[in-house]
């Protein structure tokens, strides 16, 4: 996948790797999350409701079919969705409820829940990639958060997660 911010992008002008053309697709589906070329989580989002409402007739066990599908890479993916893909998201917990009739916890817990939990293991492990973004600040308790100029940015996992952790 080639991801390129230019200012201006020339939509058809074709893009070579070792004069090889590169094809151009609207999305591809990469480790089982769903990536459109335009950066967006609504397709994604679609997906993962519509293989929820697959599951409602086999199985009303929330914890390991419905909990596990709504949070397969949550803390890649869920922090730039939208207002209207999240809630598409609560709609699948809140007919879950229903169904299993069990108090389940709403979808942006689960994000906090699953940020806590990597930015904790991260934190622990200093061979991880990520280990350096995780600062402590001088004389202090709390870790160092990053500026950011972008909201793209602000809402990716490691900004996040320091935020989290400060709390």
């Amino acid at each position: 996948m080639i991801v390129g911010y230019r200012k201006r992008r020339a939509e058809h002008a074709p893009i070579h790797i070792y004069r090889a053309v590169v094809e151009r697709v609207e999305s591809f589906k990469f480790l089982g999350v769903h990536i459109t070329n335009k950066l967006s989580w609504s397709k994604h989002t679609k997906t993962v409701v519509q293989e929820t409402e697959k599951i409602w007739h086999g199985s009303p066990d929330y914890s390991c079919t419905i909990e596990s599908i709504l949070t397969g890479c949550i803390t890649a993916w869920y922090g730039n969705c939208t207002a209207s893909d999240r809630k598409a998201l609560q709609r699948v917990v809140h007919t879950a409820q229903y169904i299993t009739g069990a108090k389940l916890p709403a979808i942006q817990d689960l994000y906090t829940r699953w940020c806590q939990r990597k930015a904790q293991k991260i934190v622990k492990d200093s061979s991880h990639p990520g280990h350096r973004l995780f600062s402590l600040l001088p004389q202090s308790k709390q870790y160092q958060s990053s500026k950011s100029r972008s909201k793209r940015l602000l809402n990716s996992f490691y900004p996040q997660a320091i935020k989290l952790l400060n709390n």
